[in-house]
């Protein structure tokens, strides 16, 4: 991929506007125009954003500094988000931006179901975007990345270093439902603390002994979780995506981190993974007797979502893509299809 200036362009355009609008719903620009730059659609950017930032709002103001002595008083406070912003932006100016992700990953980690994932679904992309070229921009993207983790930080009932022998397909298979799912992903995850068969759902994957596994785990993560959408997403398609993208996130992480951090990424990638599949996972599977016709390629596939316009779609085409990649499966190219046939394309 030729980096030709698009993504900087995306990115300034994208950062006067908020990580959040309508109340909390995350701003998905940077993690869909990072794919979409990455996968050689430059040209098809602005355009998408010209219809997508309409709906944003403009960036939150701070109300009072935090500083390296207070910063715990204000993690998880949302109404502290302009201060979070102003404190990455600060902290990736002045600092390189690898010590920073290194000092705050497992600060943040445990709090991984903030903004419903986006978090660090957000710091996933930016990193993946810095591995490639550091400048100004990309370093700002990261401060807002992590300055949105920061203040919506969430932990998830349980959450822990897991201590069974499941592999991640199984796993998943073997998670509870949460009991009232008639809201959203708050009610949802509050639940979880409740239900007596998630402590040991949780705990029931195998832990990594060392980096090589972590990484190894993550991958498998990525995979179950994509090709589980294809019989599983009418639960809710753009929810479950998240069960997906959020673990390759933490997985396009890795390369920026030390190797001793990589077991806490998986452990915290399956728990949000697991979290998501617990809190929308419909009460039935669909057959994959008949699943949807996708094309021959995965190029054809990263097109097909790239035209259906939806960032969720997009986002989730861009982790099937690596998994088919991986895996040479068809039904992870399938999956996309299915997301394309679920969510509704944004109306122009």
């Amino acid at each position: 991929m030729n980096d030709t200036g698009i993504l900087e362009e995306a990115y300034e355009r994208l950062h006067r506007t908020g990580p959040e609008f309508d109340g909390w719903l995350s701003n998905h620009g940077p993690m869909a125009v990072e794919s979409m730059v990455r996968r050689g659609y430059d040209r098809a950017v602005h355009r998408w954003l010209d219809s997508y930032v309409g709906r944003l709002d403009e960036p939150p103001r701070g109300t009072s500094p935090i500083d390296a002595e207070g910063w715990r008083q204000a993690l998880g406070a949302p109404d502290r988000l302009g201060d979070w912003l102003t404190f990455f932006g600060r902290e990736v100016r002045e600092q390189p931006w690898r010590a920073v992700l290194e000092s705050w990953w497992p600060r943040l980690l445990p709090g991984i179901a903030a903004g419903a994932t986006h978090g660090v679904i957000r710091t996933g992309h930016a990193v993946h975007a810095l591995l490639r070229r550091q400048d100004e921009t990309r370093l700002a993207e990261l401060g807002q990345a992590l300055g949105y983790w920061a203040a919506r930080w969430q932990p998830i009932a349980g959450f822990g270093e897991p201590s069974g022998t499941a592999g991640p397909e199984s796993a998943l298979a073997a998670l509870p439902r949460v009991p009232d799912q008639s809201k959203g992903i708050n009610h949802r995850l509050e639940q979880l603390a409740e239900v007596a068969e998630w402590g040991p759902a949780l705990a029931s994957l195998k832990p990594a002994a060392d980096a090589g596994q972590a990484r190894a785990g993550l991958i498998e993560l990525a995979d179950a979780a994509t090709l589980r959408y294809l019989t599983h997403a009418h639960g809710s398609p753009i929810m479950l995506v998240h069960a997906a993208t959020a673990p390759t996130a933490v997985l396009r992480t890795l390369p920026a981190l030390p190797a001793h951090e990589w077991g806490a990424g998986l452990d915290a990638a399956w728990a949000s993974a697991a979290a998501v599949t617990a809190a929308y996972a419909p009460a039935d599977a669909a057959s994959r007797r008949e699943p949807p016709t996708a094309p021959g390629s995965a190029e054809e596939v990263f097109d097909l979502a790239v035209r259906h316009g939806d960032e969720h779609v997009i986002k989730f085409a861009d982790t099937a893509v690596d998994v088919h990649r991986r895996t040479g499966d068809p039904a992870a190219l399938a999956a996309v299809v299915r997301a394309i046939s679920l969510i509704e394309p944004p109306s122009s």
